[in-house]
């Protein structure tokens, strides 16, 4: 089993930063691919970032160029940096893992963009 721990979300103003981390524990030699959701109150989850084990990256459209996904795979955690913060940017972000045995979410982190 796999379990997803997040911490980082915040209030930020328009164009600040913010630094989410995932950390992951349990059967984590079975994970093949870690990334990042998010959901905005009344909205459909959307996969905001992922990367899979060899280093290959996906980002959807509205966040690329502003937001980047890390792995310290020494410390078994998964980030996402985000810059240039749009109020378009507030929801709830779910880190995610795909495991050899299922998948796993973490339990949400709060970004809330706003003067």
């Amino acid at each position: 089993q796999v379990q997803l721990v997040e911490s980082g979300g915040d209030l930020v103003q328009p164009g600040g930063s913010l630094k989410l981390s995932c950390a992951a524990s349990g059967s984590i030699s079975t994970i093949y691919r870690m990334g990042w959701y998010r959901q905005a109150p009344g909205q459909l989850r959307e996969l905001v970032a992922n990367m899979h084990n060899s280093g290959d990256t996906y980002y959807a459209d509205a966040v690329k160029g502003r937001f980047t996904i890390s792995r310290d795979n020494a410390k078994n955690t998964v980030y996402l940096q985000m810059d240039s913060l749009e109020p378009g940017d507030t929801a709830v972000y779910y880190c995610h893992a795909d495991y050899t045995w299922g998948q796993s979410w973490g339990q949400g982190a709060q970004v809330t963009v706003s003067s």
